[in-house]
């Protein structure tokens, strides 16, 4: 067996050094050196001797490449086939990140429990000790039969039982306790995870296994480790929201088997995750009467229209500089939309406090929220709510006009059956045949929306 080297490399500039040090010789920049395998063994490079071993392929002709489907395996929860793009795909790696208490262990635990039932599983747990993991099994009533769990935290130990258990799903809970024998750092050092999460790809690629992986995120809400790790797996799924509601939302941020910013919403009960079957009933506030500063849109994720509702606090400001505050939004959207309203609507807000929030805790991202924002901030400035039973998408250009937003006739639809009556969209959003009883209203600029009102 060829001898292990390792030598430290700056993550900066890429100049390698036989030692460490503070400060990189090359480029200058500090504690930035970390250590790398120079030569891994043999023994890591193949899995072999189990079934599905991929071997030597040679160049091939993309045009007599089948263009199939890729076969799917539905996990028993919904919701998160969906963000997973309709099911588990044969040898993918889906990484898993979110805070701590939030519930990743939970829904690994209940998918397991599922699968078990009628594939081969195994948990891989580097955190929990097993009485802890059965404790929490019990608690949430899951069936156990079928299930088998391994506390290990070396990843030659981890592939070594697998090639032998040969386990068709595989969790690894978490990367960042996971170690090599080939690096001298400690669990979790950049290198550790980079490497550790190289051979568990390299494994699953090979043994075509299906693989998740937990990881742990920073206090800014990133992955933990070194960035390219969210190349190597096939899908980047990210718990979104705060661990201490009811209610959470899976957010997928990349894959390679389907559509990316598709959303799943769980519920968190004594039971463990329950799908939602009406995300956009969570996301509304039924108010008993109506309240200014509230307005209802449609927002598109992945594949799905939900119903959110965007509320904004107009007050005076004690300021020399008055604040513009987001929860849920972009926070220089919101002040170009306000020069857009001052310029184009004639509505000033330069001595006002300014604070939008998305309600339920979900993050919208695209841009056909700007009219619902634009129109929110004038309900709170005004102190006049808008019209029951409205509502309002469409992107708000620097020009005052109001463009078009992808999927518009999938928005009207999702509003109309929650019993909205009143639409205020971009023209070209209209639809050409009318949707169910509502009234929809197509809007070029920003003064008409502003005059239907």
């Amino acid at each position: 067996m060829p001898k292990v080297k390792t030598v430290y490399s700056c993550s900066a500039c890429g100049a390698q050094a036989s030692k460490w040090a503070g400060q990189c010789a090359d480029c200058g920049a500090w504690n930035t050196m970390i250590e790398v395998v120079q030569q891994p063994s043999a023994k890591s490079a193949r899995f072999a001797g189990y079934a599905g071993e991929s071997g030597h392929v040679g160049i091939q002709d993309l045009a007599s490449i089948s263009p199939d489907d890729v076969a799917r395996t539905p996990t028993g929860i919904g919701e998160f086939d969906r963000v997973l793009g309709g099911g588990m795909v044969v040898g993918s790696v889906v990484l898993i990140g979110g805070d701590p208490g939030i519930g990743k262990s939970t829904l690994l635990l209940q998918t397991l429990a599922t699968l078990s039932e009628r594939y081969s599983t195994l948990y891989v747990s580097g955190e929990e000790s097993p009485q802890q993991i059965s404790l929490r099994a019990h608690r949430l009533k899951l069936p156990l039969a079928g299930m088998r769990l391994l506390p290990e935290t070396r990843v030659e130990g981890i592939t070594e039982t697998a090639l032998r258990e040969k386990p068709q799903v595989l969790v690894v809970d978490s990367i960042q306790t996971i170690y090599t024998e080939q690096l001298q750092s400690a669990p979790g050092s950049v290198a550790q995870v980079r490497e550790s999460a190289a051979q568990l790809v390299r494994f699953a690629k090979q043994t075509g296994t299906a693989l998740f992986i937990v990881g742990h995120v920073t206090k800014d809400g990133q992955l933990a480790g070194p960035r390219v790790l969210e190349h190597m797996v096939d899908t980047v799924l990210y718990f979104e929201g705060d661990s201490g509601s009811r209610y959470r939302v899976i957010r997928a941020f990349k894959n390679r088997f389907g559509a990316v910013n598709e959303l799943g919403v769980f519920a968190m009960t004594e039971l463990g995750l329950r799908e939602v079957s009406n995300p956009s009933a969570i996301f509304l506030s039924r108010h008993e009467q109506p309240v200014s500063g509230s307005a209802i849109m449609v927002t598109v994720e992945g594949s799905r229209p939900l119903l959110v509702e965007v509320q904004a606090l107009v007050d005076e400001s004690h300021l020399g500089n008055p604040r513009r505050v987001t929860v849920g939004l972009e926070h220089n959207r919101l002040a170009m939309l306000l020069a857009v309203l001052h310029r184009h609507g004639g509505v000033a807000t330069q001595d006002q406090d300014v604070f939008v929030n998305v309600v339920g805790g979900v993050r919208v991202t695209e841009t056909g929220a700007d009219l619902a924002v634009l129109l929110a901030v004038l309900s709170s400035l005004r102190n006049r709510p808008l019209p029951q039973g409205l509502v309002v998408f469409g992107e708000v250009g620097l020009a005052g006009e109001i463009r078009p937003v992808p999927n518009g006739q999938d928005r009207l639809k999702e509003a109309a059956k929650h019993g909205f009556e009143l639409a205020i969209v971009p023209a070209a959003n209209v639809a050409k045949q009318r949707i169910g009883g509502m009234k929809v209203v197509g809007v070029h600029r920003l003064e008409e929306a502003l005059g239907q009102l």
